[in-house]
């Protein structure tokens, strides 16, 4: 273990052997950093948060610090981080409400650069980017392979679906589908993502049918329940299509992100 003489660490936190905490870092009564974790000068892990092994935390981050709630009067909540996860300069995750889940959990192998902010109760998947200040209203859900561009404001209780993409200084206030591209402000749908769908491998043939689809389900005939059911009883052997037919009925709080509004 390397601890800088500078850094303060709480009794009451647990740091595997091998953990570096580097200059005027603090970590707080609480906390557990796993295996392989390293925190660069002034960065501070406040309390009550777990963060997975080998996640790498740069300077003047705040992890785990109180939830920006009115509501909050000191409870003990969480923060949960998983592995090989980058945190980069000025990031801030927030830990949980007792009005909400009590915990903000942050999936691995994720990269938040600069100024990213994580607000109480978020869940955010795995393999996940969000740019400079991209920043997460409370409750907010993320997939995973989402990436969030710089500025970008996803509204509390929104949801973003697995595999979209959300453009640069987009305000999302409405739930935005797996592997769809948003982006203006207020954020619009513009289609499928399709350069991430290319980049995890998808070749033309699977393209053209998940467009198809999308092209059946918002600008078919007749009304959206009944181009929903359509695409649902007429896509089932493509299982991107039934995620999004599933995050479409589950019951959000946020109405949905859809293309001209």
């Amino acid at each position: 273990m390397a601890i800088h003489p500078t850094a303060i660490v709480d009794a009451k936190a647990e740091l595997a052997a091998d953990v570096e905490v580097g200059p005027w870092s603090i970590v707080g009564p609480g906390v557990v950093l796993s295996e392989g974790v390293r925190l660069h000068s002034h960065a501070v892990v406040q309390q009550d948060t777990t963060v997975g092994p080998r996640t790498v935390i740069h300077p003047y981050a705040v992890i785990g610090g109180d939830p920006q709630h009115t509501g909050y009067k000191g409870e003990t909540v969480r923060l949960e981080i998983g592995a090989d996860n980058v945190i980069r300069e000025h990031s801030t995750f927030n830990r949980g409400t007792p009005q909400g889940a009590g915990v903000t959990k942050v999936g691995s192998n994720s990269l938040f650069m600069t100024g990213a902010h994580v607000g109480h109760d978020c869940v955010v998947g795995d393999n996940v980017v969000m740019a400079n200040n991209a920043t997460l209203g409370g409750h907010a859900r993320i997939g995973s392979k989402v990436f969030l561009g710089g500025l970008a404001a996803v509204h509390q209780n929104g949801r973003v679906g697995q595999g979209a993409i959300v453009g640069g200084l987009a305000a999302v206030t409405r739930d935005v589908i797996p592997y769809g591209s948003a982006w203006g402000n207020h954020a619009r749908l513009h289609g499928l993502n399709l350069i991430g769908l290319k980049r995890k491998g998808y070749g033309k043939d699977a393209i053209r049918r998940l467009l198809a689809a999308y092209r059946d389900l918002f600008e078919g005939g007749g009304t959206f329940a009944e181009r929903l059911d359509a695409v649902e009883a007429g896509y089932t052997d493509l299982p991107e299509i039934m995620e999004i037919v599933a995050f479409i009925r589950e019951d959000g709080k946020r109405p949905l992100c859809l293309p001209g509004e």
